[in-house]
């Protein structure tokens, strides 16, 4: 089928017509994501959060095959929105106000 390989940094020679390379940044990335979700005192807090996400080089052909090239767009989103609803619903919103660095995710 395929030959699936990951090429470190550098020049790479390829088959044209049989050989396409798929190149993906592996260095870390912001995202920011905002989410509206209920606190523990059932009031409504909107958050913005700052997520830094890089791909680990040895499991890009896997990801290639499961989730395709747009992982981050597919992904990333719901795995946040759910963590985050999961730990603003242990916090009232006086809470996440006053102890904002002590809220772990």
């Amino acid at each position: 089928m395929f030959a699936v390989r990951v090429y470190p940094e550098g020049t790479h020679f390829i088959i044209p017509w049989f050989e396409r390379p798929t190149i993906y940044d592996v260095r870390a990335r912001p995202h920011l994501v905002e989410s509206t979700s209920g606190s523990c005192d059932l009031q409504m807090v909107k958050i913005s959060l700052w997520v830094l996400t890089r791909h680990v080089p040895d499991q890009l052909p896997t990801v290639y095959r499961t989730l395709g090239t747009n992982y981050n767009e597919r992904v990333l989103p719901s795995i946040i929105h759910e963590t985050l609803k999961v730990v603003v619903a242990q916090f009232n919103a006086s809470q996440l106000i006053t102890q904002r660095e002590r809220i772990l995710l």
